[in-house]
């Protein structure tokens, strides 16, 4: 089987129905295209994300079974709780959105993952710009020490990536989303060890586009103010 290659400018050539994406690799359903915003949100909408390297298209993916995290069944240990409490990290939102994201494309460099682009960088900047893209940053003594980014639409955060340059970090601004109380469910993409430590579990893909309809309320509304 083989995916659409769309010129890296187009914007409008619609996605393929996700159930057309490829089983090996695992969700792969379309390559190329542009990451303006319009193309982003609709990718969302349908349970489609960005994934790829430096030096490639862009790669779209609709992965069956999804990653995903309820709010309220997110599992905090006693040590992180402890941390929570001790308030040792203050948070705040949308205070430092590009540094965030700078922070995750160094941290992802580093670790398993796709590198941040350039071009995934601006994409994910010019959201944020619109209201759709949102931080959740952990400050220690004025210093940005970890973090999550993401984008918001209807009832649902789909998360993008997480960074910690100190211990517990990334955990406790996870922790702050998912106490927020403007989401109902947090989108984790794949599965990793990391989130599944802290409730992250499997959905069907056609149990998550279900659910996506539900939550998002209406397409083209946006996600609150976080």
């Amino acid at each position: 089987m083989s995916i659409p290659l769309l010129p890296p400018d187009d914007e409008v050539t619609p996605f393929p129905h996700v159930e057309r994406a490829l089983r090996d690799p695992n969700g792969l359903l379309m390559a190329g295209g542009s990451l303006s915003p319009q193309r982003l949100l609709d990718a969302y909408r349908h349970g489609i994300f960005p994934w790829y390297s430096d030096g490639e298209p862009v790669l779209w993916w609709s992965p069956d079974p999804r990653g995903v995290l309820w709010p309220e069944r997110i599992h905090l240990s006693r040590s992180l709780r402890k941390t929570i409490r001790r308030g040792e990290y203050e948070i705040r939102e949308n205070s430092a959105f590009s540094r965030v994201v700078a922070h995750c494309a160094g941290w992802r460099h580093n670790t398993q993952g796709t590198w941040i682009t350039t071009d995934v960088f601006a994409a994910y900047c010019e959201l944020h710009e619109l209201g759709h893209a949102h931080s959740i940053e952990c400050w220690h003594e004025d210093r940005l020490v970890g973090g999550l980014y993401g984008v918001a639409l209807g009832e649902v955060f789909f998360g993008e990536s997480m960074f910690s340059h100190r211990r517990d970090a990334s955990k406790v601004a996870l922790a702050h989303l998912a106490g927020c109380g403007r989401y109902q469910l947090i989108d984790t993409q794949m599965p990793t060890e990391h989130l599944i430590s802290m409730g992250a579990e499997e959905m069907s893909r056609a149990e998550f586009l279900r659910v996506l309809e539900e939550l998002l309320g209406g397409v083209g509304r946006r996600g609150p103010d976080i």
